[in-house]
């Protein structure tokens, strides 16, 4: 598999036809443009009852992807200035510019997230929201290491390890530059009066 620059992992993200990994807070992703989502299906072997989640630089870049009342939004906001950045991903009624790709069999829902880890914010402020999930065959654990990405995933591309390096010894910024931790992210659905987790992680909420 092919390691990368920063600027090349970012330019083959936007031009819509490549998968790129990159560290989180959590597991590493697999990403892909939103309107590009079925490569990731493909790549990972995933039943498209499986939804993908989009993850964001910041939550306004994620809002015109959901869809709800004043109210409601106030009440998810909150929960955002909570969580966000972190190991949360928030499952919320989609509006009608998610792609349909996302979420083949729900395309209403969609899980939002932004993550705490530098180096994926400044990718995803230059890519703009990605669909993502984690690295590995469906139904098999996560992939932690890059290594181990780059043989069992050689179309996806990386960073090369000197960025990575770089990066890790350079995020100095206030944003954690802690990556792949190992545990997915908490996943809470909204149910229209409260919340339902769907999957515990790190994060209790």
């Amino acid at each position: 598999m092919p390691q990368v620059s920063l600027t090349e992992l970012i330019a083959a993200a936007c031009g819509g036809d490549a998968l790129i990994s990159f560290p989180t807070d959590t597991v590493p992703a697999l990403a892909a443009r939103p309107d590009r989502a079925e490569l990731i299906f493909a790549a990972k072997q995933r039943s498209q009852t499986k939804p993908l989640i989009l993850m964001g630089a910041s939550l306004d870049d994620l809002w015109p992807y959901v869809a709800g009342s004043k109210d409601e939004r106030s009440s998810w906001q909150a929960i955002a200035d909570r969580y966000f950045p972190g190991a949360l991903t928030l499952v919320l009624p989609a509006s009608d510019r998610l792609p349909p790709n996302m979420n083949p069999t729900d395309p209403t829902s969609i899980g939002i997230r932004v993550p705490n880890c530098a180096i994926a914010c400044q990718i995803l402020a230059k890519t703009g929201p990605l669909a993502t999930t984690s690295v590995n065959l469906s139904g098999q654990p996560p992939l932690l290491s890059f290594d181990k990405i780059n043989t069992h995933f050689p179309q996806v591309l990386t960073l090369s390890t000197a960025d990575i390096e770089a990066w890790q010894n350079s995020a100095q910024d206030g944003v954690s530059n802690h990556s792949n931790l190992g545990v997915p992210s908490t996943v809470a659905r909204w149910h229209g009066t409260g919340w339902e987790i769907l999957r515990q992680g790190s994060v209790v909420f």
